[in-house]
Formats: structure tokens, C-alpha cells, sequence
């Protein structure tokens, strides 16, 4: 069936001498993977390998088979040139974790149109942004939302957040957080996107964070793996 849709690109990978498998999150069918033949030595037609960095916007012309195996794109082009999300460092290694996060947790292959546009405006809000440091820590958390486990914050006046319930509670228990992980935890779960700004951590508070939410992660998610850029990321904001 050919599909017009908007399309997320999740990840690129070479295949072969001059292929690459490219997932993409469509805003149609959810996660597809695509398999580009020669795009690595073509000169001619419209797709090109800067189309398909991580978080690229484009829309796409597909092939869906809708058989599990992979499929192909026609044509494309790009719906949102970025600005800086790819030539500024930190956005970049920001974009290659989360990329590596959503890779890894995200499989549906069916419409999920509140995760396409929460994807969609997230990467668009960063673009535009001077100071992206935090970002990532309110992004894994407002992901959870569209996976299923977001915390349960009806009782967030109690002194204690279970990684495996995802709620917050009154006795400790093997899987509570750290005090200061519980307070940032509070503090992000009423911080937007556009008030990220008014957020000061210091690194050793922002890399305990990503730690507890990446264990969170792999409690609620069967196969889930750390990401291997994230040694990248902890790097770049020592």
C-alpha cells in the first residue's frame, strides 16, 4: 500500500556497501524500518543521506507491506529544516541519546498520534533553544506518558516514589528513590517544556536523575537497554 505521511527519523544504520536501514516513527503506522538500497553512492533521485540524521522531520512517500519485513520509501523531503539541532554540539549528543532511548522503547507499528506530535514538538522546541542541558531529563520523563508508566502523581505529598508501582508512597521500599532524586522528581513533574529555563542542577544531581529514570526505564520495559551514547552525554555536561 503506498502511504503519504509524516515521518520521525529514529535511527540510520549502513547495510551493506552502500544501503542503510532507516527507522522511522510515521505519523500513520507508527515505527517502521525502511531499508534504503544505494542511497550511500547515488547522485541521482531525491533521497539523500542527510535526510535521515536522528529526529530529522520529513515527509515521506512508502511502500508499506505491512509484513514485518522492510519496507521502502519512494520519495521524500523535509518539513522542518532545523536551525541548530544538528550543527550545535550538545543538541546533537542530546538527539543521539534520546534517539538510542526511543529506539529501545519504542515498537508499536500502528498510530500513535499523541507520541508522533509529542515527538514532532519536542524536537522542534530544542532547535530553538540556547540552553538545552535539562532537556533530556524532562524528555524521558514526559515519554513515559505515551509507553504507559508515567508516575502516578495523586499523592505526591507522600515522602517515598517506588520505581516498580510507579507511585509515590509512604514507606520506603527496596525500589524508593533518594531524597534528592524524589524532590527533582516532584519539581519535574510540574515543569513544562517553556520553563525548563527556571531548572538549576548541577551535574552530579542531573547524572543521579538520568540513572534513576534509566532504571525506571528497565523495570517497565522488557529488554530495554542502556544506551551506549550516554557515557557521551555525561561527558559533555562534567
Amino acid at each position: 500500500m503506498l502511504v503519504t505521511t509524516p515521518a520521525i527519523v529514529i535511527s540510520a544504520l549502513k547495510y551493506g556497501e552502500a544501503d542503510l536501514i532507516a527507522k522511522c516513527y510515521t505519523r500513520s503506522d507508527g515505527l517502521k524500518s525502511y531499508l534504503l538500497r544505494r542511497i550511500l553512492k547515488s547522485k541521482k533521485g531525491n533521497l539523500r543521506t542527510a535526510m535521515f540524521q536522528p529526529a530529522m522531520q520529513l515527509e515521506i512517500v512508502a511502500n508499506h507491506k505491512n509484513k514485518g519485513t522492510l519496507e521502502s520509501i519512494r520519495e521524500a523531503k523535509v518539513l522542518h529544516p532545523y536551525q541548530s539541532l544538528h550543527t550545535d554540539i550538545t543538541k546533537t549528543s542530546i538527539v543521539l541519546f534520546l534517539s538510542e532511548i526511543i529506539r529501545s522503547s519504542v515498537m508499536e507499528e500502528e498510530e500513535n498520534l499523541p507520541l508522533y506530535h509529542f515527538l514532532e514538538h519536542a524536537f522542534l522546541w530544542l532547535d530553538h533553544q540556547e540552553r538545552a542541558a535539562n532537556f533530556h531529563l524532562l524528555f524521558l520523563l514526559e515519554l513515559t506518558k505515551y509507553l504507559g508508566f508515567y508516575p502516578d502523581s495523586s499523592h505526591m505529598d507522600k515522602e517515598q516514589f517506588n520505581l516498580q508501582t510507579g507511585q509515590f508512597e509512604a514507606h520506603p521500599d527496596v525500589y524508593s528513590i533518594s531524597p534528592a532524586n524524589l524532590s527533582l522528581l516532584k519539581e519535574l513533574l510540574k515543569t513544562k517544556f517553556d520553563t525548563l529555563h527556571t531548572l538549576k542542577l548541577n551535574q552530579q544531581s542531573r547524572a543521579a536523575f538520568m540513572d534513576m529514570l534509566l532504571d525506571y526505564y528497565h523495570l517497565h520495559i522488557q529488554g530495554f537497554k542502556k544506551p551506549k551514547s550516554l557515557s557521551v552525554l555525561t561527558n559533555l555536561f562534567n
